[in-house]
């Protein structure tokens, strides 16, 4: 899932300059976060990180994440459901976008396809480029109901 750097060497390297950049170490329990964050293979909930790592502290990793997300290593979604997401941010992953259960709060990760991609781009610029404004970026989050919901 390193698609976008490359190599988990390239993701530890990254994640680490960003840290220094903001006066912070990429300490053991850090490290542990991303790993938690890159296997999660989606956003997930800190209760569902700590279940999957009992080495981590709660208190401990709610402020590890924070700072991660100041440094941009990390991307917090937020949510109605209660909770806040949490996953690796999409340059050091892949671009991606969302879809969102309104019922139980999953949210599972997709990808559109270079053709469909462009085709955002495109209409993207020819929406904003009137307002003259530039776009660099984009996201896109899809409200709905999972399968399991609607079974």
């Amino acid at each position: 899932m390193t698609a976008a750097l490359g190599s988990q060497a390239d993701l530890q390297r990254t994640v680490r300059e960003r840290l220094s950049a903001h006066g912070q170490r990429y300490t053991n329990c850090r490290q542990e976060l991303v790993e938690a964050l890159l296997a999660a293979k989606g956003p997930v909930t800190l209760p569902a990180l700590l279940k999957t790592n009992h080495d981590l502290a709660q208190s401990s990793a709610y402020r590890n994440l924070a700072v991660m997300e100041q440094a941009g290593v990390v991307r917090r979604l937020v949510l109605s459901t209660g909770h806040a997401h949490y996953e690796l941010a999409e340059d050091l992953t892949n671009h991606h976008h969302h879809l969102i259960c309104e019922n139980c709060g999953t949210i599972a990760d997709i990808e559109f396809g270079t053709r469909v991609e462009k085709a955002l781009d495109k209409a993207f610029g020819e929406i904003t480029g009137g307002a003259g404004f530039t776009p660099r970026h984009h996201a896109i989050d899809i409200y709905g109901e999972c399968s399991a919901c609607v079974a």
